[in-house]
This record gives C-alpha cells, sequence and structure tokens, in this order.
C-alpha cells in the first residue's frame, strides 16, 4: 500500500546529477514544472492550479501568488498506478540535488531551489514583510514554507553547502542562499548601505540569527548571467 513517503536515488557517478524516484501504485509526487526527464508508462503526469481550496478561490490564489511571487500559477503532479513506477527528474541549473526530511524541522526554500515534494507534505507561500519583499529576491512578497512529514528534494546552482547555527548569528549573500530552517529569524538588508554595497560589489544580504540549518550554494546565479551577457549579441530591426 502507498504511503506517499519518497523513495529516490540520486547517482553519484554524473557530474550533474539526475534523482530516480519510485513510486508504488497510487503514490503521487509534486515536481518543478519542466524537471522531468524520462518516467515508465505507467506514470502519468497533469497539471494543477497551484492554490489552496476550490473553485474560484484556488484559481485566485494562484494567480495572486503568481503575480506576487513569480511563481507559477501551476504545478506538476505525478502519479503511478502501478507498484514500479519510476520517474526521473533534473535541475534546471547545473548543480547539486540534496533531499531534506520534513517533520520536525520545517524550511523556507529560496527562488527556483524546488525541485521535488512527496504527496505526504505539503508548502504553502508565506506572506513577507513589504520591506523584506521589496528588498530581497526571496520569492517577492511570498516566500516557499514547507509543512508536515515527507521528503523535499531542492537543488542548487554549483555544489551545496550545509551552515549549522547554534544561537549564532551569519550574514550570508542572498544569491548563495538555497534553504533555511524555518526556527531561525532572518532581515533581508544591504551589506554596508548604499554606495558601499554597490563599491565592493556585495550588495543585498541575508543575516540569520538562532538555531538552525542553512544550506548556501557555491555560485551565483546573478553574477554569472553579468558575466556571460558580455559575450550575448543581440541585433535589432530597423
Amino acid at each position: 500500500m502507498a504511503d506517499n513517503r519518497m523513495q529516490f536515488s540520486i547517482d553519484s557517478n554524473m557530474q550533474f546529477p539526475l534523482v530516480e524516484i519510485a513510486l508504488e501504485r497510487g503514490e503521487s509526487v509534486y515536481i518543478q514544472r519542466g524537471s522531468m526527464v524520462y518516467h515508465h508508462p505507467d506514470v502519468s503526469l497533469s497539471t494543477a492550479l497551484n492554490g489552496r481550496g476550490s473553485g474560484l478561490g484556488k484559481l485566485v490564489g494562484a494567480i495572486g501568488r503568481s503575480l506576487t511571487s513569480g511563481e507559477s500559477m501551476f504545478i506538476t503532479q505525478a502519479v503511478s498506478s502501478s507498484d514500479e513506477g519510476k520517474l526521473a527528474l533534473a535541475p534546471s541549473m547545473p548543480g547539486q540535488i540534496i533531499a531534506l526530511e520534513l517533520g520536525a524541522q520545517q524550511y523556507y526554500l529560496n527562488d527556483g531551489a524546488f525541485l521535488a515534494l512527496d504527496g505526504s507534505a505539503q508548502y504553502r507561500m508565506e506572506r513577507q514583510s513589504v520591506g523584506r519583499a521589496l528588498f530581497g529576491g526571496q520569492g517577492g512578497f511570498f516566500v516557499m514554507h514547507t509543512e508536515g512529514n515527507g521528503t523535499l528534494l531542492a537543488n542548487s546552482f554549483g555544489s551545496i553547502k550545509k551552515l549549522s547555527l547554534y544561537n549564532q548569528s551569519m550574514t550570508i549573500d542572498n544569491a548563495h542562499v538555497v534553504a533555511w530552517s524555518d526556527t531561525l529569524d532572518y532581515d533581508i538588508h544591504l551589506e554596508n548601505g548604499m554606495w558601499q554595497s554597490f563599491g565592493t560589489g556585495e550588495g543585498i544580504v541575508n543575516t540569520f540569527r538562532g538555531t538552525g540549518d542553512i544550506y548556501v550554494q557555491s555560485l551565483n546565479l546573478e553574477t554569472f548571467a553579468e558575466r556571460i551577457s558580455h559575450y550575448i549579441h543581440t541585433s535589432s530591426n530597423g
């Protein structure tokens, strides 16, 4: 009988690994849109509104999250019709995949870090303060917050390092943050004021305080995009 707890394996022999998920009959998993690499015929994919509730309320909620956080209005769900369902996923960026067990610990996720969540767990988009939303880039006015028991697969741009705080504080470049324990307080701000931040190249940072874990990625997508933009030539008509 399906228990909706994710059974998966990550191929460590691959430079940029993919994850293969095994599903029993009736088991389901929510996955990042566009992340599917392959699946067996007995696994079916469907798209649903990315919202809670039903009817018009669910539609309005999905539209609201899409407008305010940049999150898709839709989410993909994979369901197996046999005990031998297989599904493989890969992140949209070259990097690492980690598994976070949900239950006693819950997490916040940064933009682009979500890969998959088994059907026994959930997440909600939690409203942030106006200051954090305008300043940060942690999902705009909303940030993803996990709930329940299960397994969350998160992906990074580059390698992932786990940092553990014990009644301590640490400041981290916001673009390097992947996920963090919801037991931590966090504050998004400029490193040294506007002019100093622009001068040093260290812009928006996130200061965490308390006890919990933070997962950081070794590469910065914003910096990488700036680098390659110099080599991308566009042509204009007229």
